[in-house]
């Protein structure tokens, strides 16, 4: 998994392909793991920022 910063035209539109319950289940949580990582990272930013 990987992010990036740097790109200035990213997809306008991210596809999602959901084969069934158990599928959306494991992209949900792959998009909140995600999420999770973001906010810790902005976390660790900010810090870094104040100090």
């Amino acid at each position: 998994m990987s992010f990036s910063f740097t790109n200035p035209r990213p997809d306008p539109e991210p596809s999602f392909t959901f084969t069934g319950p158990a599928d959306v289940e494991e992209r949900l949580q792959a998009i909140s793991d995600m999420a999770h990582e973001i906010l810790r990272l902005v976390t660790e930013v900010r810090r870094q920022l104040n100090n």
